[in-house]
């Protein structure tokens, strides 16, 4: 089954992938009607999101932000798609780095761990790592079609990234440290842990929810450098990706320093062009869930 729908599916993809920008982004307009107007996918979800976080908001200005919101969200899909036949250069121009020369310097001298959140398009940081001189690699979802995991695993390896889950970072990560392999690692850490394993719950966008830090674990332990990527959408299409640094050494941070400063700059971020962010994503599900053992922790 997993052949068949590969087999099915994957001319269609590769044809949405080739398309003109004009009616590429025509088919992104068509697929948001049906998506917003017709089957509402998680309105309830992102509505919920935006007045929890934005409760000063007016009713009318949470309805553009979600308007706004789905037809980003169906940009960014089909710019998934897009992936597939997007050379080195294509992408270069889509996706502008601002500011490579951060990453050159400090792989002089350790590696990196690129940290960002779901906003923009994420789906094209991996482009990176075609401007760094250490080996990148990328932490992602393994998808469950076995066919459409390996033919994302070779297309992402045109752009000298190789994927890993987050089963196989720690693993990678130390690794790479003990054998002196310089890397570049990104990572996508806005996402809600599961609470009953979370090790750290502060405030995100003012709600307390548990946080994922083991990109600050895995930077404190190798004394790797940690980077936060802010990505702007510029027009349909073409974004801008900015970098700034959060530690050099980060062991020579003090503990949550490093998350805290990724959560302030990614709720900068937020704030900046609300629109952007990924609010499908039940990321506040465990507000006032807090055990008491975290009660003196922030």
């Amino acid at each position: 089954m997993q052949l068949l729908a590969f087999v099915l599916i994957y001319p269609f993809l590769w044809i949405v992938s080739i398309l003109p920008h004009r009616l590429f982004y025509g088919l992104s307009d068509i697929a948001c009607f049906f998506i917003y107007r017709v089957f509402g996918y998680r309105r309830k979800v992102v509505q919920e999101n935006l007045n929890l976080v934005f409760p000063d908001k007016s009713t009318d200005e949470i309805h553009r932000i979600e308007k706004e919101f789905y037809k980003h969200l169906c940009d960014m899909f089909l710019e998934m798609v897009k992936t597939m036949n997007l050379s080195k250069e294509d992408v270069a121009k889509k996706y502008h780095l601002v500011n490579p020369e951060v990453l050159l310097e400090i792989e002089k001298e350790r590696s990196i761990i690129i940290l960002c959140a779901h906003y923009a398009n994420w789906e094209w940081n991996v482009s990176i790592n075609n401007y760094v001189n250490s080996k990148g690699y990328a932490v992602y979802q393994k998808i469950n079609n076995s066919y459409f995991d390996n033919f994302i695993r070779k297309t992402r390896a045109r752009w000298n990234t190789t994927l890993i889950t987050q089963a196989q970072t720690a693993k990678t990560v130390i690794q790479n440290f003990r054998n002196n392999v310089r890397a570049t690692y990104g990572m996508v850490s806005d996402q809600s842990p599961q609470a009953h394993r979370a090790h750290y719950w502060t405030d995100f966008m003012g709600i307390t929810v548990p946080i994922f830090n083991g990109g600050e674990a895995l930077a404190r332990k190798t004394g790797l450098a940690t980077v936060f990527l802010k990505v702007s959408k510029v027009k349909r299409g073409h974004y801008k990706a900015e970098f700034t640094p959060i530690s050099i050494n980060s062991k020579e941070t003090e503990e949550h320093e490093i998350t805290n400063k990724f959560l302030r700059l990614t709720e900068e971020q937020i704030r900046e062009k609300p629109e952007y962010y990924l609010w499908t994503h039940k990321r506040w599900k465990h507000r006032g869930k807090k055990p008491a053992a975290f009660a003196d922790v922030s």
